[in-house]
């Protein structure tokens, strides 16, 4: 996933979602996602994309979410550029999709159930 590196952004009527994703190390890169609104942040998250033996692990940390502890979701599915993540005991959401559509943009989805109501949410952010 080296191609998600650099600062991301899309532009919405309610705000802007931002993310800046850097390389740790050889095996780790971290991420801080905002989202904007007027001159507040609404959200914040912290994501660790981690490789191990076994698998790709995405630790997700949202302030004020899972008494502010990460989740992870385990890598299940990956093409060239579908890289698809999940945890199924998680809360919502329960899939995460990064979808590479060029050098200089990809959609992030994340969906699942929430009080028993499937919900999907999709972002196109380009690089800037």
């Amino acid at each position: 996933m080296n191609w998600i590196l650099g600062k991301w952004e899309q532009k919405l009527p309610n705000g802007t979602v931002k993310e800046t994703w850097t390389k740790e190390n050889d095996s780790t890169f971290t991420n801080e996602s905002y989202f904007i609104n007027a001159k507040d942040t609404v959200h914040f998250e912290s994501i660790k994309l981690m490789q191990t033996k076994k698998h790709l692990i995405y630790k997700s940390t949202v302030i004020g979410q899972n008494n502010d502890e990460p989740v992870d979701f385990k890598q299940t599915s990956v093409t060239e550029n579908i890289f698809i993540f999940e945890n199924q005991k998680h809360d919502y959401p329960q899939k995460i999709i990064y979808k590479k559509i060029t050098e200089n943009n990809f959609i992030e989805t994340i969906s699942g159930k929430q009080d028993n109501k499937k919900f999907q949410e999709s972002y196109s952010l380009k690089k800037f």
